[in-house]
C-alpha cells in the first residue's frame, strides 16, 4: 500500500475561508467576504483565549529584579502568568535556586500593612491592565541576594494578518475547530445560511471539546484525603 509518507497537512487562509464557506451553504466571491471572514476568525482566536489554558500558547520568561522596586510591568503580548518564581544565583550550576511565589488577590495586597517592606519577595499580585499586565511583589526586593523573577506566561494567540498564504498561530489539530467555528460565525452574517446555525454551532462545539480534551495536562495528579477538617 502507498502512501504518502508526509505529516504537514495545514491550511492557510484562503484554504479556511473557503472550507467554512461551503460547511455554510455559502460562496466566496468577493474581498469583501474574505476581509469579514477574516475579522471573525481574529474574534473566534479572543473567544478561544476565553474559554481556558491553551497549552500551546505557554512560554517561560525571565526579567531581571531591581532592589526596591516592586512592579514589573510585562509584555503586551502576554494575556495571563500561571507560574511566578524567584531565582538566586542565576547560571550556577550547583547554587541556582528557584523558589516559587503564591498568587494573592487584589484585597489580599491592599490588606497588607506595609508594602514598603523589603525582603526576598513571596507574594505577587498580577495587576491586568487594558493594554499590558504587570506583577506586584511582596516583600519588595532587597540587595541581600541578586534575584531573577521567572514565570509561565500564557501569550495571546497572534493575528490572522492579510496575505492568505498565512497559516494561523496554532497547532494543525485545532483546523477542525476553527473552520467548523468560522462555518457557524459565517451563518449568523448571513441571512441565507441562517438555517444552518443550530448544526453548525454544534458541529463546532463538538471539534472544540475534542481539541481541548486532547491539549489538556497528561501529568499525573494525587490528591491525599485528610488535608482539611470541616466543621
Amino acid at each position: 500500500m502507498a502512501t504518502s509518507g508526509t505529516y504537514a497537512f495545514t491550511l492557510d487562509l484562503t484554504d479556511m475561508i473557503e472550507e467554512s464557506f461551503e460547511r455554510a451553504g455559502l460562496e466566496l466571491r468577493s474581498g469583501y467576504d474574505y476581509r469579514t471572514a477574516r475579522r471573525s476568525i481574529d474574534l473566534l482566536m479572543l473567544e478561544w483565549q476565553n474559554r481556558g489554558l491553551n497549552l500551546w500558547t505557554i512560554q517561560e520568561g525571565t526579567t531581571s529584579i531591581t532592589a526596591g522596586t516592586s512592579r514589573y510591568a510585562l509584555s503586551s503580548d502576554i494575556l495571563d502568568v500561571i507560574e511566578v518564581y524567584i531565582r538566586t544565583n542565576s547560571g550556577d550550576t550547583s547554587t541556582q535556586f528557584d523558589q516559587m511565589l503564591t498568587r494573592v488577590s487584589i484585597s489580599a495586597y491592599a490588606h497588607l500593612s506595609n508594602k514598603l517592606t523589603q525582603a526576598k519577595p513571596l507574594q505577587f499580585w498580577l495587576e491586568k491592565d487594558p493594554g499590558a499586565i504587570a506583577i506586584n511583589l511582596w516583600p519588595v526586593p532587597d540587595s541581600v541576594e541578586t534575584y531573577t523573577l521567572g514565570y509561565y506566561y500564557m501569550q495571546r494567540i497572534e493575528d490572522s494578518g492579510s496575505p492568505g498564504s498565512n497559516e494561523m498561530d496554532m497547532p494543525s489539530r485545532y483546523l477542525p475547530s476553527l473552520v467548523s467555528g468560522l462555518a457557524y460565525q459565517l451563518s449568523l452574517k448571513r441571512p441565507e445560511a441562517s438555517d444552518r446555525a443550530p448544526a453548525l454551532k454544534a458541529d463546532y462545539e463538538e471539534q472544540w471539546n475534542l481539541a481541548a480534551d486532547a491539549d489538556r495536562e497528561k501529568a499525573a495528579f494525587r490528591v491525599t484525603p485528610g488535608g482539611y477538617r470541616f466543621p
